[in-house]
């Protein structure tokens, strides 16, 4: 009641209540007030993540229809509530009694979970910028799971949305002195930086492993999905992308194989492969798998949890070199 007696007079005065000192009270008064708020957000926007991934690999429009069934009725919107609506109604649509994967409410909870930590993490200018990054690995993700394909929206376009808001928030670069323009050139350049050295070094590995294999062995939408990380985190994050990706997918790969070689049957992890003419195909050598998922997981690990420590890793090792 104190906080309100105090904003109270600030809005009969006329001044926004969420200017820099008002919002420092907001958040001091109510700790939990803007992360909930961002849970939340990432749960609903999570759900929209749902239907991109469905709908953008067909070409369909992820605005029109609205959410509907397999069996073609809507979705009322007390059973399309986040993450609560799966349990609630046990995997199952009410209107059919067909049931839906878990993947739905999966999505919905890590992009809530996402939006939390990007909130608690950073300063609000740049949990934005990382709430729109993230939210796009998670669709690169699972379309590339799903298809073996990654949309130029989520390489081409998120590049140059990483460029441009780079200019515009700065501190997505670590850029906080005093003079706007000099911190925005700056972050602009350390984004160009990770969109170049990204896509090049992807580009070039991708061309040595061709040529000493003799067959394709990086998509093209790998070369760009790296690019368009870089964009975000530098060149520093786009090194890490790439072979801390290749660290997980190694890892995953090899698990999934052990499974499958011990149980007889596929691991219920196990990504989709393809044989090189795009045939389904067993687990196994020689096969192709999709790596934009294990660049997502390297790039959503950098931007939330290893930034600094890689930065100074890199630091380190210019100063030795």
């Amino acid at each position: 009641m104190a906080w309100f007696a105090n904003v109270l007079p600030r809005l009969q005065a006329g001044s926004h209540p969420m200017n820099p000192a008002a919002f420092a009270e907001v958040t001091a008064a109510f700790p939990w007030l803007f992360p909930a708020v961002a849970f939340v957000l990432g749960a609903c926007i999570g759900s929209f993540l749902n239907v991109v991934i469905y709908r953008l690999p067909k070409n369909e429009s992820i605005v029109r229809p609205g959410s509907h069934c397999a069996c073609g009725q809507p979705i009322p919107w007390h059973d399309n509530i986040p993450i609560l609506s799966w349990f609630v109604l046990r995997g199952r649509a009410r209107c059919c009694g067909r049931p839906y994967s878990f993947r739905y409410a999966f999505v919905e909870l890590l992009t809530a979970l996402i939006f939390l930590a990007c909130w608690l993490q950073f300063p609000p200018a740049k949990a934005v910028c990382g709430m729109l990054l993230l939210s796009a690995l998670v669709c690169a993700t699972f379309i590339d799971l799903d298809h073996m394909i990654i949309p130029d929206v989520f390489t081409l376009g998120l590049g140059v949305a990483g460029v441009l808001l780079s200019f515009l928030v700065p501190a997505l670069h670590g850029q906080h002195g005093n003079i706007f323009i000099v911190d925005s050139l700056r972050s602009g350049v350390a984004s160009l930086q990770g969109l170049l050295v990204g896509s090049g070094l992807v580009l070039w590995i991708g061309l040595l492993a061709e040529a000493a294999l003799k067959k394709e062995a990086m998509g093209f939408g790998d070369v760009k999905f790296v690019g368009a990380i870089g964009a975000f985190c530098g060149w520093q994050g786009a090194v890490f992308a790439m072979f801390g990706g290749a660290i997980i997918g190694t890892a995953w790969f090899a698990v999934a194989l052990v499974w499958q070689k011990l149980s007889g049957s596929p691991s219920p992890v196990a990504p989709t492969v393809e044989t090189p003419e795009g045939e389904p195909a067993a687990l196994g050598f020689g096969v192709h798998v999709p790596f934009g998922p294990m660049l997502a997981i390297a790039g959503l690990l950098y931007f939330l949890f290893f930034h600094r420590w890689i930065a100074e890793y890199f630091e380190q090792l210019s100063g030795i070199l």
